[in-house]
């Protein structure tokens, strides 16, 4: 059986092919590469916002808004939650950005196959 990532991967190059029989003028090589340059482009700018808030490098932005929001606008809650809430770089998801990260990986190199092809 094959896992999740795999499937996930299937299922993209399955919706590349809808959409390349939907919308596509002509059905030549140049038009399918259009449409996976689309969904890549999709997964490429996904997964390097994902890998930046990961990083966390919105974390010390986040924590001192949050910081200057209860020092500006003390609402005398003495729980102090906003110190408690999740940083960017928590909410993650742990099994969301693997699967991002094969699907950008595989559509990238599939995209370059198709296009040392397309030049040959």
């Amino acid at each position: 059986m094959l896992n999740k990532k795999s499937t996930v991967l299937m299922g993209n190059l399955l919706l590349i092919s809808i959409l390349f029989l939907i919308f596509a003028p002509e059905y030549t090589l140049l038009h399918y590469i259009n449409a996976l340059f689309y969904i890549t482009i999709f997964y490429l700018i996904l997964f390097l916002v994902m890998y930046t808030i990961k990083g966390g490098f919105f974390d010390g932005v986040t924590f001192g808004f949050r910081r200057f929001n209860h020092v500006m606008f003390n609402r005398n809650d003495h729980l102090e939650e906003w110190r408690d809430k999740p940083l960017p770089s928590e909410r993650i998801g742990v099994g969301l950005y693997p699967i991002i990260k094969v699907q950008t990986i595989g559509l990238i190199l599939l995209l370059s196959i198709l296009l040392i092809v397309w030049f040959i």
